[in-house]
Formats: C-alpha cells, structure tokens, sequence
C-alpha cells in the first residue's frame, strides 16, 4: 500500500510545487497516511485544506482502504 500512496502522492506534488510547497510521505500505519507538508505548504493557512479536500480526498478515490490522512510537524 506503501507504494501506491507514494505513487499517488507523486502525481500531487508538482501542483504543490508551482506554488512553492511540497509534500513527503512519511508512513502509511492501519491504513492511515501520514504526511509532512514543506516550504510555503507548512505555513499556509490553507494548509488544512490542501490536506484534506486536495491529498486526502484524492487519495481515498484512488486507493479505498485509505481511511485518512494525517499532518505530522
């Protein structure tokens, strides 16, 4: 499941990059995606909602045993 969510996450990531951020995969623990956003993504405001409604959400439709997806500092 590892790889899949990487795989995923790698489609993401240039769109985060136009706008100064990143994301990386941190681990996938019980079906639950642990992320780190980076450069202008970890200070956003809107941070949660690229998380939620942008990664989040893309991951549950590509992967279903996805349960969420969690921001670690």
């Amino acid at each position: 499941m590892l790889e899949k969510v990487q795989a995923v996450i790698n489609e993401i990531r240039p769109q985060l990059q136009a706008d100064g951020g990143d994301v990386e995969l941190i681990t996938v623990v019980d079906s639950i995606v642990k992320v780190k956003l980076k450069g202008a993504c970890a200070g956003c405001p809107m941070s949660q909602v690229t998380l939620k409604m942008g990664i989040e959400r893309l991951l549950k439709q590509r992967i279903p045993e996805v349960v969420r997806v969690d921001s670690v500092g």
